[in-house]
């Protein structure tokens, strides 16, 4: 309520409307700026919000948006779905490409999106290269850095424009409470918060609230997921070399090298390919799972399991990698038991294949 009309009238009141959120808000923004080094950010309801604001913010009807092959598949739903008929075109190219993104820009060319590392099959993308072929054009870099939360990667740093958090995951870490946040740097935060405030995309005061509580633990959560997560995954290595393990933070990795130069640690989330099965095996292994439950939605104490299919997904490059790819989200849970738990798995399918 405005006691004067002078009051109704003045536009600089911080909090002169719902929409432009509350002193909480203002908090959270800064406390992953800051994180970021960003000029500013914006909390939307979702991850997906996010990168749907932070997409319209630098794109127009007739443009184009380039995307990395390996993206989450919602926000490829988004490309040819919400772009498709406001006549935008996506193209997809490959996650590894590099400097070589020079020859997929075109004079309609206004957006990169990048996913690093790519949340089914984990490459890592090269963000200083990418950056570097666009050269002076007018072209926004935007990247979703949920896996490794700006304590292990600064993606504007390393030449990004806007950088996205799917905040239910890492940021939250409860599972409780949905959010997302878009921050950017001085060139693309005016038009990130025009659209932002256009669309009506505000995170809740509850998410809010419980997203600033789970920001109190990020530091202590991240620790205990990476020391986890390559705790298990260098296990899975050495349970039979049947099975290939997809983490950047391992030295098998391919993409390792741009992992110790752009990251600072790694996520909870990590992938691993069995031998080619029939889906009874793949059944045999997760239905019968006591720790690891089946669920999309990591950052958790719980860890997870999700069975995937990046090969019906891909469009740019095919995914050529042959055997049943698996997405691990490592919890908290007590870590012998959980290897209990996979080791169970693992031999359920494997005796499948009579191995």
């Amino acid at each position: 309520m405005f006691d004067t009309l002078d009051e109704l009238e003045d536009h600089k009141i911080r909090y002169r409307y719902g929409r432009q959120g509350t002193p909480l808000t203002s908090a959270l923004e800064d406390v992953v700026s800051e994180l970021e080094g960003a000029e500013g950010t914006v909390l939307c309801p979702s991850g997906v919000a996010a990168i749907s604001v932070a997409l319209l913010s630098c794109l127009s009807s007739g443009d184009e948006l380039l995307v990395t092959d390996s993206v989450y598949e919602p926000t490829r739903a988004f490309c040819e779905t919400v772009l498709k008929r406001q006549g935008i075109t996506t193209r997809y190219f490959d996650p590894r490409i590099g400097d070589g993104i020079s020859a997929f820009i075109s004079e309609r060319t206004r957006a990169i999106f990048l996913e690093s590392p790519g949340s089914l099959t984990f490459e890592l993308q090269d963000i200083p290269a990418i950056a570097g072929a666009i050269g002076s054009r007018d072209i926004t870099v935007l990247v979703d850095n949920s896996w490794a939360t700006p304590l292990y990667c600064k993606p504007l740093s390393l030449g990004a424009d806007i950088v996205i958090h799917s905040g239910t995951k890492m940021f939250a870490g409860h599972s409780d409470t949905m959010i997302g946040t878009a921050s950017a740097n001085a060139k693309a935060l005016p038009g990130l918060i025009k659209t932002h405030r256009t669309l009506g995309q505000i995170a809740s005061p509850d998410d809010t609230f419980l997203t600033m509580r789970g920001m109190r633990t990020l530091a202590v959560r991240m620790k205990e997921h990476q020391a986890r997560a390559l705790e298990l995954a260098q296990w899975l290595e050495g349970w039979s070399d049947k099975i290939k393990v997809l983490h950047p933070g391992l030295p098998s990795h391919p993409d390792h090298g741009v992992f110790k130069r752009d990251f600072s640690g790694s996520g909870s989330l990590f992938s691993f390919i069995l031998p080619e099965a029939p889906r009874t095996a793949k059944a045999a292994m997760v239905d019968n799972m006591t720790l690891f439950g089946m669920g999309y939605s990591w950052g958790g104490f719980e860890s997870l399991v999700l069975p995937a299919w990046p090969q019906k997904i891909r469009t740019a490059v095919p995914w050529r990698e042959p055997g049943n790819l698996f997405r691990l989200h490592v919890g908290f849970e007590d870590m012998g038991e959980l290897k209990a738990d996979l080791d169970s798995g693992l031999k359920r399918y494997f005796s499948i294949l009579g191995m």
